[in-house]
């Protein structure tokens, strides 16, 4: 017999009275869960090279490609992140960052997030920084 269990939902608030909507975020995500939390990527190949010096098309990219490798590491997916935070060197990048986020993320019921110009990261040739909270849930 097929397991026909589906995991509760994740809740989506866009924008709770009165407050504006954001742009491409919900301003809350709850649902039950174990928490699955993932350190800040950056965009290093698995030999811990940069990937697309100066691109932050590319970076984003891959940036995201090591999260979506991550949480399945976790047993997760993109369905399940309820939360990125975006670390950018220039603020001018968040276009590039979407764009590679609305592959990845259900855009009608997307995840909170929060956007943060940084003056630096780790290494100097890297232009963005997510990291991810998701939700096992049961």
């Amino acid at each position: 017999m097929a397991d026909t269990h589906r995991p509760p939902p994740l809740r989506h608030v866009a924008a709770p009275e009165g407050v504006a909507p954001g742009n491409g975020y919900s301003h809350v995500v709850s649902g039950h869960g174990e928490w699955v939390v993932v350190s800040g990527q950056v965009a290093l190949d698995a030999e811990g090279r940069v990937v697309g010096e100066g691109d932050p098309t590319a970076q984003a990219e891959r940036v995201f490609d090591n999260l979506r490798r991550c949480l399945a590491a976790a047993g997760v997916g993109f369905a399940d992140v309820v939360k990125l935070t975006y670390f950018l060197t220039d603020l001018a990048h968040l276009p590039a960052v979407r764009a590679a986020r609305d592959l990845h993320v259900d855009v009608t019921r997307p995840p909170a997030s929060t956007a943060v110009q940084v003056s630096a990261l780790i290494r100097p040739e890297l232009l963005l920084e997510v990291e991810a909270l998701a939700l096992r849930r049961r």
